[in-house]
């Protein structure tokens, strides 16, 4: 099964350039822990609640002048829309990730994978499983 059947398409992002409190205000209006950042439709990082706490609140940084390029994730694992769904949980696991940005082949950003996309969409809840167990379990090396 290929990862664009069963990824959440018309994925919200935000601008590199816009403050953190507007994108916390985005992430607070759509219930979510994380957004991806594209210049256009291009990914270029992904911006997530502990980024906002740890890299800006705790540094003591102005929300309404720090922009979001400032303290979002750069080092961003993706999957193509095209690969197999036990490839992206299984980078998934290997980066002990929850969710995953979808890109083209262009690498556009289309779609976002979670854990729970896997268990619900996959005829069997063990690549949820087997992720959710490695993501779980900490990372010596980080």
């Amino acid at each position: 099964m290929e990862i664009r059947e069963i990824m959440t398409q018309s994925v919200e992002m935000v601008s590199p350039t816009v403050s953190l409190q507007e994108a916390a205000q985005k992430m607070k209006a759509l219930d979510i822990g994380l957004i991806p950042v594209c210049d256009g439709a291009k990914l270029k990082g992904m911006l997530t609640d502990r980024d906002i706490t740890v890299r800006a609140t705790a540094e003591g940084l102005n929300p309404k002048k720090t922009k979001v390029a400032e303290v979002m994730t750069t080092d961003v694992a993706y999957c193509f829309e095209d690969q197999d769904v036990e490839e992206a949980a299984g980078l998934m696991e290997a980066k002990q990730i929850r969710r995953m940005p979808i890109l083209d082949r262009n690498k556009r950003l289309v779609g976002i994978i979670s854990l729970g996309d896997l268990a619900i969409h996959t005829h069997t809840n063990d690549l949820a499983a087997q992720a959710l167990k490695e993501i779980s379990h900490p990372d010596p090396k980080r």
